[in-house]
């Protein structure tokens, strides 16, 4: 179950599975995708959590991976991951991961695709796909850029768990907080007090950077800058900005 509340600046959509550990089957991965691409134009971001204190996203349903009897079937569950994944990335302002607890397979996926990521202390991380006979796939191209290749190469062949001490030492997290709330806010309250449209145009723009060789990437960002004059922010800002200082 995914449950949303929009009726903030702030969206926040919760993967609503505590006694499971929030693990996501085919129609509650749907469910997220249809959640993300539902996200009103007045959200400033969205802060993606799991139900309860133990787990963010304890993975995909392994009960419904176990009765997959075909490469098609396969295909079309783990297409539901990317899906979800895609959504995420696709969604136009920040994504804040609040995680808090188990953070695994699918979940980590999960994670790394939404833009900024907060863990509790006692949030633990992992990719265990190989140790039930399926390879970390789909969102897991992310890790390199976030952890490099040899500590993905460690996560995924290797099937270890972390503490997100360590995880923040890798790169994955950007925080570790013991109020997870408190943190989220105060991201979010930083977001708010930049230009709506400039940071919908910064996190495209990052995005399409994944994707582009360095002189492209360097490229895109010239006319993205112009653009910003398409609309009164950047000179309605930059005069406040002035008044301020003077």
């Amino acid at each position: 179950m995914i449950t949303t509340d929009f009726s903030d600046a702030t969206a926040r959509i919760t993967v609503a599975n505590d006694r499971k550990l929030n693990t996501l089957g085919s129609t509650s991965l749907g469910a997220l995708a249809a959640a993300f691409a539902a996200v009103p134009g007045t959200a400033r971001a969205v802060i993606l959590t799991g139900e309860g204190d133990r787990a963010f996203i304890g993975g995909a349903d392994i009960n419904e991976m176990g009765r997959i009897e075909t490469p098609a079937q396969g295909q079309a569950f783990i297409e539901g991951v990317h899906a979800a994944c895609a959504a995420i990335r696709a969604c136009p302002v920040p994504v804040i991961a609040r995680i808090n607890g188990w953070c695994l397979g699918a979940g980590l996926e999960i994670a790394a695709a939404c833009d900024l990521r907060i863990a509790a202390t006692t949030a633990r991380f992992g990719m265990p796909e190989v140790r039930v006979g399926i390879p970390s796939v789909v969102e897991a191209a992310l890790l390199p850029g976030l952890i490099g290749w040899g500590r993905t190469r460690r996560l995924l062949l290797l099937g270890e768990t972390f503490d997100a001490a360590e995880m923040e030492r890798w790169g994955l997290l950007e925080r570790v907080a013991d109020d997870l709330d408190a943190a989220c806010a105060e991201w979010c309250a930083l977001i708010a007090e930049a230009g709506p449209a400039a940071i919908r145009r910064q996190k495209a723009l990052i995005t399409a950077w994944e994707d582009l060789p360095l002189s492209q990437a360097v490229a895109a960002g010239i006319p993205a800058f112009a653009a910003s004059w398409d609309s009164d922010e950047p000179r309605a800002m930059m005069a406040g900005f002035l008044h301020r200082k003077r």
